[in-house]
């Protein structure tokens, strides 16, 4: 697995690439889940710095009918209210696009784990130029997944990312 790390502005501690796999196996646990309901294959979860599990969830847009249920949205939620979330690591298995970009750079998460970025090249480089630390996993089970999705769903991976 490649990986790489995107500068940050402020000093935190690193994330710890084993630590991060360990968080993604739940994202992709995730997106497993919302494939075999019927959904988009893409997962996250929200974790504490030191690896504790917030919430986790996936795209829910094809179940609920409701097109702002994406998978870091979904995992949010489920999180719960917290006064701050600088020290929270945002785990998707795919680059968060701009709406989830947005989400993260609202509340200020601390960091995201990325799973894989070949389907899809989200706002991550955005969310790193603002100081949020973010690693990029390149995960072959990650991208194989959503290739396969995408080849047999063309049209509802097209309508999920708004082309």
């Amino acid at each position: 697995m490649l990986e790489h790390t995107f500068p940050m502005s402020t000093p935190r501690s690193p994330l710890v690439p084993t630590l991060a796999r360990s968080m993604l196996r739940r994202a992709y646990d995730e997106a497993q889940a919302g494939l075999a309901e019927g959904g988009i294959p893409i997962g996250a979860a929200l974790f504490s710095r030191d690896g504790a599990l917030l919430g986790a969830g996936h795209n829910r847009r094809v179940q609920d009918d409701d097109a702002s249920v994406h998978a870091e949205t979904d995992a949010f939620r489920r999180a719960g209210r917290r006064r701050d979330y600088a020290d929270t690591v945002m785990v998707s298995t795919l680059s968060p696009c701009w709406y989830c970009s947005g989400l993260i750079r609202q509340f200020n998460i601390g960091a995201v784990v990325i799973g894989e970025t070949a389907n899809f090249y989200g706002g991550h480089d955005w969310l790193a130029e603002l100081g949020v630390q973010v690693l990029v996993l390149d995960d072959p089970a990650c991208t194989a997944m959503l290739a396969d999705f995408i080849s047999s769903h063309h049209d509802l991976w097209f309508e999920d990312i708004g082309l």
